[in-house]
């Protein structure tokens, strides 16, 4: 795809993708409170299960995790806290840290809440592939070195327009 050009089909593509992630958002948040959690600890308690390995549930993870400020993060381990679905301990080496578990609890919720989004994800799954396929040709395929390196250059043109598009305050 030509970097400079955005076709019609791109942008119905990219309107299509953006409506379906919004609706399955809807869905989330929709089950999260019908299991009786705010949208945000029902994401919060997934990024504690879900921390790719070799992370650890801190604070400053979890925010980043979430992309939410640090004190927004502790406000919510608080409430979850006082709901018994999770747990603070401390660091062995450094007392100072402070990391969180799931409880039994968080972990029946988050098993239960899991499951539903899989289904519907089974459901409306293969509608976003479909998109995503049509955003990106050669998804699910292996990319050779020139795919590679031509999605580099895309890239870094992007943020070059992106760094300057903010220093002028998003004036073209």
């Amino acid at each position: 795809m030509d970097s400079q050009k955005v076709k019609m089909p791109d942008y119905r593509a990219l309107a299509e993708l953006r409506y379906r992630i919004r609706r399955f958002l809807r869905f989330s948040e929709e089950a999260a409170r019908r299991a009786g959690l705010e949208p945000q600890q029902h994401q919060m308690l997934l990024a504690i299960k879900g921390l790719p390995k070799g992370k650890t549930a801190s604070i400053g993870v979890l925010a980043e995790r979430l992309q939410i400020h640090h004190h927004s993060a502790v406000e919510l381990v608080d409430r979850l806290a006082e709901r018994g679905l999770v747990r603070r301990f401390r660091g062995r080496t450094d007392r100072r840290q402070v990391f969180i578990r799931l409880r039994p609890s968080g972990e029946k919720i988050l098993r239960e809440l899991s499951l539903y989004h899989l289904a519907e994800l089974r459901l409306v799954g293969p509608d976003l592939v479909g998109i995503l396929r049509q955003l990106i040709p050669g998804a699910g395929t292996a990319a050779t070195a020139r795919d590679e390196e031509a999605r580099r250059a895309l890239v870094l043109s992007l943020a070059r327009k992106e760094s300057s598009w903010l220093k002028t305050g998003g004036e073209p």
